[in-house]
């Protein structure tokens, strides 16, 4: 073996690589591209890991969200894609372009193969900035979306739970021998519903989902609590039916007691101090004939267990209670008053001449002349007054024109003091 042979063999194989040693230059080269290749990689892995984030968020807006800003969301990010597609497929191209772990890698491949890397590598990262600002911009779309899927899964629980309780409340009226057929008619129609929210939100949506959990939540628990109030109700039915029952019996004696009123009005003053209640005793009669009949009415339908039925039944016969109480009553204060005034109507005429003065002071109080808006009306109650206590003075004073004059002076003259203190309350402040 000749020496020089003999002398580079053991060297070559002293280490136990296989790799030619080209000097220095090429192998500073491929180090290089080495870095420049890890550095690209990075970059891929980091735009890679964006989108699969962000493909993420978009699928929970388009979940919830079909708004316009929505899909043109899905519009930007499907561009975004190609974008990134496009500088993916630069790099890969540049990594299978060049085999940097060859044995005999020169040093301009590996020149060449740093270069693309690094245009890759940029490229990459250009497209990632672009990515984040995209996916900072969805700040608000996403957060929408999220709160309505952080909603989703206890608004169907809540649905369940009001379900389950309204049909237990339902079984337990029906334990005390109300049908509640109206009850259950409403929850067997929330029974598809339930269907619905079972099969989810892929299938109806979020939005959707939603919006029926939180309908068959609230009928739910309106038949729950109608459910629950069932017997207390029936309770309530039953003792109005006998309460005003009770009440137009006693209204159909006060009535019978109207007739003596009358004939006592009739006899001892004008005409035009009774004319208006003679109708009285005929339409308390009739009244109470017309509420006996609601009455009944009611009763059959709570037999029925037509509750709503049974209610407005007894509301129209409490108005006609009402009512017929009213007319019997004014007959009797109609005859009080009008004794009161013709014994002595000088008690009448000083409440309302008090109420006049009071008005007239509070229109001086800090002036030298009144506002005419307050002193004409004042004025003109003054005399309204004292024209009403002229007509007592005749043969067969008309006592009851009097006494709507009073009143009417007094309505005036209190519309007057509340005007002043409103003017004077509001250039106060």
């Amino acid at each position: 073996m000749p020496l020089v042979a003999a002398l580079v063999l053991p060297a070559a194989f002293a280490g136990g690589g296989t790799r030619r040693w080209f000097g220095g230059r090429a192998e500073n080269q491929r180090a290089e591209a080495q870095a420049a290749k890890d550095a690209a990689a990075a970059a891929f892995y980091e735009l890679d890991t964006a989108q699969r984030d962000l493909r993420i968020s978009i699928e929970t807006i388009t979940a919830v969200d079909d708004s316009p800003a929505a899909r043109r969301a899905v519009a930007d990010f499907e561009a975004l894609g190609r974008r990134i597609d496009e500088a993916s497929h630069r790099y890969i191209s540049a990594v299978d372009a060049h085999d940097l772990d060859r044995d005999d890698l020169e040093a301009s491949a590996a020149s060449q193969a740093r270069d693309r890397l690094t245009a890759a590598k940029d490229e990459l990262g250009r497209v990632k900035q672009e990515l984040d600002r995209f996916t900072d911009g969805l700040d608000s779309l996403l957060g929408k979306a999220e709160t309505q899927l952080a909603r989703l899964a206890p608004a169907v629980e809540r649905a369940r739970q009001a379900l389950l309780a309204a049909s237990n409340a339902l079984d337990t009226a029906r334990g005390s021998g109300l049908r509640a057929d109206d009850l259950a008619a409403r929850l067997a129609a929330l029974s598809p519903e339930l269907t619905k929210l079972n099969q989810g939100a892929g299938q109806h949506g979020v939005p959707g989902t939603l919006e029926r959990a939180e309908r068959v939540t609230r009928e739910a628990e309106a038949v729950r609590v109608e459910a629950d109030r069932l017997p207390e109700r029936a309770a309530e039915i039953d003792h109005r039916l006998v309460s005003l029952r009770t009440r137009a019996q006693a209204l159909t004696t006060r009535s019978e007691q109207v007739e003596p009123v009358l004939s006592e009005l009739r006899r001892r003053f004008t005409a035009a101090c009774w004319q208006d209640l003679q109708h009285v005793p005929d339409v308390a009669s009739e009244n109470v004939g017309q509420a006996e009949a609601r009455l009944a009415e009611a009763r059959a339908a709570r037999e029925e267990q037509r509750w709503a039925d049974a209610t407005a039944l007894l509301s129209t016969a409490r108005a006609l209670l009402n009512t017929t109480d009213e007319a019997v009553s004014a007959a009797g204060d109609r005859l009080r008053r009008l004794n009161a005034v013709q014994k002595d109507p000088g008690q009448e005429i000083e409440r309302t001449r008090f109420a006049i003065r009071d008005a007239q002071r509070l229109a001086m109080a800090g002036r030298n002349t009144p506002d005419p808006r307050h002193a004409r009306p004042l004025d003109d109650s003054v005399a309204r007054l004292e024209r009403a206590v002229a007509g007592l003075e005749g043969r067969h004073p008309d006592y009851w024109h009097f006494l709507t004059e009073t009143e009417e002076v007094r309505a005036t003259v209190s519309r007057v003091v509340a005007r002043i203190r409103e003017e004077r309350g509001g250039a106060a402040h």
